[in-house]
């Protein structure tokens, strides 16, 4: 497939990274279809039986059922595979100072000289997909020819196509952030900028503070923090105090699988890993809970059957144990200050959209906007927003 030219690596690139295709083997999908049909649905008590729809208490036992028979009966994964398909994919070999790494990832690379790298990094139970809206506008309002970007989406170690972490030592955010380092080393970028929210947004900030090869960094998302000194109540505006609200409700009532993910993820990656009915609850949970409105349910059985197809229910919780539960480092560490230009895009239904009095005490904070629509997965929920984001805090800050 030629993808109309987006496909071609820059020049000199190692001969470590080539094309790669989507292609699971159809036993695992005949296999995964009668996981789903036998899979047992809990049965019906108070917790999973409440009326309404603000899941106080989890999710409603109707909806995944629903969920169950859909998936069963309707989803296609090969005409998901397709399209996914339609996006140039790599693999890159990266030797890492905790062994081989085969790193996935999807792009769109530029002709011009003078196009901008961009890395984009996702987060938990996110993938590389978040990102194909996004990319897809770019791949129609340009050309290869004239594509101001390189856009380079990786798929996280120990998530969907990329190696899984070594079984004798730990994994952790930093390590994420060397090896994306590394990957953009090897396609030829001497400098460029990063993208990221979530799990992903840590490792853009830790990236953005440690290697000078990074000019700029734009999240989405802000590790939780206190209230810092400078940042006084009446700094705060109405529109603020409802995200602190919302902030707080998350902490005191959504971090539970976090904490689950930090200090038993042995435990839960086995419950995940054993039951796609159980990741898909797991998982189904967080994109309705954390999103503006519910994305469809074509949209989250995408994201789910990658999970189980991968196998990476189970390898991709690394994360948690660095930054929640007992001698967790703190999500806004000092050592990561970003000193490079800092870019962030505010999003009402985040699960925590802090003020920008806290956020800009964090780094160098020169481009804020705050969006009236939107949550966590902000690339896939209002990509055309994201994007412009990001392209002016670019045009005024880049300087490779």
């Amino acid at each position: 497939m030629a993808f109309n030219g987006f496909g071609n690596l820059p020049n000199g690139v190692s001969g470590s990274i080539g094309p790669w295709k989507i292609n699971i083997p159809q036993q695992d999908l005949d296999k995964l279809a009668t996981l789903i049909k036998l899979a047992p649905l809990a049965p019906p008590t108070f917790e999973n039986s409440l009326p309404g729809q603000n899941r106080p208490l989890g999710l409603p036992r109707n909806w995944l059922s629903e969920a169950k028979t859909s998936w069963e009966t309707e989803f296609d994964w090969r005409k998901h595979e397709e399209r996914i398909n339609t996006f140039p994919h790599f693999r890159a070999s990266i030797q890492d100072t905790l062994g081989d790494f085969d790193i996935h990832f999807v792009a769109l690379f530029s002709k011009r000289s003078d196009a901008i790298p961009i890395l984009f990094l996702h987060g938990w139970p996110g993938s590389f997909l978040e990102f194909l809206p996004l990319l897809d506008i770019l791949r129609s309002q340009y050309t290869a020819e004239d594509l101001p970007y390189h856009l380079v989406v990786p798929s996280l170690p120990g998530y969907a196509f990329s190696s899984k972490p070594s079984l004798d030592k730990d994994f952790r955010a930093d390590d994420a952030a060397r090896i994306f380092d590394s990957l953009m080393s090897l396609l030829g970028f001497e400098s460029y900028a990063v993208q990221g929210g979530d799990v992903g947004g840590r490792v853009a900030r830790i990236i953005a503070s440690q290697y000078p090869n990074c000019k700029a960094v734009h999240l989405n998302t802000h590790p939780m923090a206190s209230p810092a000194e400078s940042a006084v109540q009446s700094s705060i505006e109405d529109v603020e105090k409802a995200g602190l609200e919302r902030h707080n409700f998350f902490l005191h009532n959504g971090t539970g699988y976090a904490l689950e993910h930090a200090t038993r993820p042995s435990t839960i990656g086995f419950v995940l890993a054993s039951s796609p009915l159980a990741l898909l609850a797991w998982i189904g949970e967080k994109f309705m809970d954390w999103t503006d409105e519910d994305p469809s349910l074509d949209t989250i059985l995408e994201s789910v059957t990658l999970y189980w197809l991968t196998g990476c229910a189970s390898s991709n919780l690394w994360s948690y144990r660095q930054f929640y539960g007992p001698n967790a480092d703190s999500h806004g560490s000092k050592k990561w200050y970003i000193n490079i230009p800092f870019g962030y895009a505010w999003f009402p239904k985040e699960i925590n959209p802090l003020p920008k009095a806290w956020i800009e005490t964090t780094g160098n904070l020169v481009f804020f906007r705050r969006h009236e629509k939107g949550g966590h997965f902000a690339a896939m929920e209002q990509p055309h927003e994201l994007l412009a984001d990001l392209e002016e805090f670019l045009k005024i800050n880049w300087s490779s």
